[in-house]
């Protein structure tokens, strides 16, 4: 077989297929979007996080993106062919978490290893310009996932182009891959995207729609965003269901898309939904998106911000799918809850709802998945995530679809965890045409410009979240007029914010309170949380024994009991609360070095100590208890 070397003349494309090399050496056209963002992201190194979040995204760039990752490995499987269905994803998940870590840190040895594997990877183009796992003649591959894995290319190369270098040849190569797509698949006599994958609905092929939106605002060639539209219009997302029409109707997510609700490739499917809808401006597709992203919030999201089970209503699907988790999340029967891969989806399509919508309740759901689920999934090594996460029992397990490399476990959810704190300084703080928006309070500092143009820094100066105050420090190069907002989280029912000392009015929870002023270098904005401890009640599911659990909730952090400081840890309580359910819990110095909170909670018994979620280690065997068991009065 030929292939293609990123020095060799790229091949003649199938006829009308190509962007033309003076467009691509040209630079990306700008496609005009028909609905403008309400927030916008900060340019790439604007946002520098210190202190908590910070260590783990660098535990993960040094241990995982920069150290174990076998980029070659990946590669081999579009040179070599695939042992196992879907191995092709691996590449592009790879290189699109270290590209997002690339844009925050600026690591010119990231960026060295960035360029070398796409440079390889280009290397294993096929003859009729795919990047593929499978020969020509045995495209396209359904049962084998090969859509899917050419999606992950397409997303690959899409965050290296737009986050490392510009490359024309990797534009090109990413214009090859869609218009070999589009040759393939679509009405008949070609193959219908919904013949192609490997789930019952189809539901993984269909979420090609993310990467041919973004394929269409960088050319601005029609029959990416006609091909986008055979997905939404035509196809419905799925096979026998239409998917887009049943988020329109508000069906509950468990029941959507029939036997196979599969949470994460639907919400990356409406990733490109979002996209869809900025371009062509049909209200339809906003009223669809926002009723899956409202019902998700509701009806699937647990105490840490992640979603999907195993019971009662898709045990097949492995814990994967939408089943109703708000409800089921204290449920015995579940043995596999809350993919990693779910979590990270979901924040990035929160994120995709904050840009657009300016929704407060987004930037709330990312900061409860971030600081519970998401670092709760990450190993402590920093060279991996966690298939899956339980809140009682078997925290955290490797189980789950990928392969071994030479005693190396790699799965997908392991290549998404990193996309997920690399998301985090992407979200933090934002950008309006009236002022800068902070979403996240972690510790860090800022550049930017106000909306007169001037520079503009802000430090953030906070212990958060172990400490209820955080400090903000706005300082433009001179004295202007302009808008800061900060986001009041859900949860703080009583938030006082002052600015030079004088206490703010009318600060409302689940909202931005925005501080419209004249700012000058050294204006303070100090915030108090009400971090108070809040004992909540289990939800009751289709499971009676489910009823009869209790959880610990301090602002944005979930507690739990950790088998590694506490052999009882799984014994029932009855946890003291005041007739508001409120819980006086005291601060106690950690137990382990690496728990970074440990509270003294107090029972009917006596006293008891539960850690930050997220601490509790489950990698040596230790088990945890995040739902406390009733005792019974």
């Amino acid at each position: 077989m030929k292939h293609c070397t990123r020095n060799h003349p790229l091949r003649r494309m199938l006829a009308g297929s190509a962007c033309t090399l003076a467009l691509l050496a040209a630079g990306s056209p700008s496609v005009a979007q028909s609905v403008e963002d309400s927030f916008t992201p900060l340019p790439a190194g604007a946002v520098a996080l210190e202190g908590y979040l910070e260590n783990d995204i660098r535990n993960s760039i040094e241990h995982w993106n920069k150290g174990v990752v076998p980029y070659a490995r990946f590669v081999d499987f579009f040179r070599h062919g695939r042992h196992q269905f879907a191995l092709g994803e691996m590449w592009g998940k790879a290189v699109r978490s270290g590209c997002m870590f690339y844009r925050y840190t600026g690591d010119p040895e990231l960026k060295r290893i960035m360029a070398e594997t796409v440079a390889d990877l280009l290397s294993t183009q096929r003859e009729n310009g795919s990047f593929s796992c499978v020969d020509v003649d045995k495209q396209p591959d359904g049962p084998g996932g090969d859509l899917w894995e050419r999606k992950y290319v397409l997303l690959g190369l899409d965050e290296y182009y737009t986050q490392v270098e510009a490359d024309p040849a990797v534009l090109k190569a990413m214009t090859d891959q869609a218009d070999c797509i589009v040759a393939q698949v679509g009405a008949p006599p070609k193959v219908p995207i919904t013949e192609l994958g490997w789930s019952p609905n189809r539901i993984e092929s269909c979420s090609l729609l993310e990467p041919f939106m973004r394929l269409y605002k960088h050319t601005g060639e029609q029959r990416y965003l006609d091909f986008a539209r055979y997905i939404v219009e035509e196809a419905g997302g799925s096979k026998g269901y239409d998917i887009f029409q049943q988020a329109y109707d508000n069906v509950e997510p468990h029941k959507m898309g029939g036997p196979y609700p599969k949470a994460y490739e639907m919400m990356s499917m409406f990733e490109g939904l979002v996209e869809y809808y900025r371009v062509t401006g049909n209200e339809r597709w906003k009223k669809t998106f926002m009723n899956l992203y409202d019902n998700i919030r509701t009806k699937e999201l647990t105490i840490i911000g992640n979603g999907g089970g195993d019971q009662p209503y898709h045990p097949a699907v492995m814990g994967e799918g939408w089943d109703n988790t708000a409800f089921e999340q204290t449920n015995p029967d579940i043995t596999r809850m809350m993919e990693t891969c779910v979590g990270v989806t979901w924040m990035k399509l929160c994120s995709q709802i904050l840009r657009l919508t300016g929704s407060c309740s987004a930037a709330d759901d990312i900061e409860k998945y971030v600081y519970n689920g998401l670092l709760g999934a990450m190993k402590p090594s920093g060279d991996g995530f966690s298939y899956v996460n339980l809140l009682n029992g078997e925290k955290v397990t490797n189980y789950g679809w990928g392969t071994d490399f030479d005693g190396l476990p790699v799965t997908c959810c392991n290549l998404n965890g990193p996309m997920g704190l690399a998301y985090i300084p992407y979200v933090a703080v934002m950008d309006s045409k009236r002022g800068p928006v902070v979403n996240l309070y972690n510790a860090g500092r800022v550049s930017m410009k106000t909306p007169g143009g001037q520079a503009l820094r802000l430090d953030i100066v906070t212990e958060y979240p172990r400490s209820e105050k955080a400090e903000i420090v706005v300082s433009p190069d001179a004295a202007e007029t302009f808008v800061l907002r900060v986001r009041v989280p859900a949860w703080s029912e009583n938030t006082s914010i002052r600015v030079n000392g004088k206490k703010l009015k009318n600060i409302e929870a689940g909202t931005y309170k925005e501080i419209a002023r004249e700012w000058r270098a050294g204006d303070r904005v100090e915030i108090v949380f009400d971090m108070q401890c809040r004992l909540l009640d289990a939800p009751r599911g289709s499971n009676r024994a489910g009823d009869n659990f209790q959880a610990v909730v301090r602002g944005p952090i979930v507690l739990a009991r950790d088998e590694n400081i506490d052999p009882e840890y799984n014994a029932p309580v009855r946890i003291k609360a005041d007739k508001n359910g409120l819980v006086k819990v005291r601060k106690a110095t950690p137990t382990l070095s690496s728990t970074r909170m440990e509270f003294i909670v107090p029972t009917t018994d006596g006293e008891i100590r539960m850690t930050d979620y997220s601490s509790v280690n489950g990698w040596e065997g230790k088990k945890i208890c995040t739902w406390l068991p009733m005792k019974p009065e």
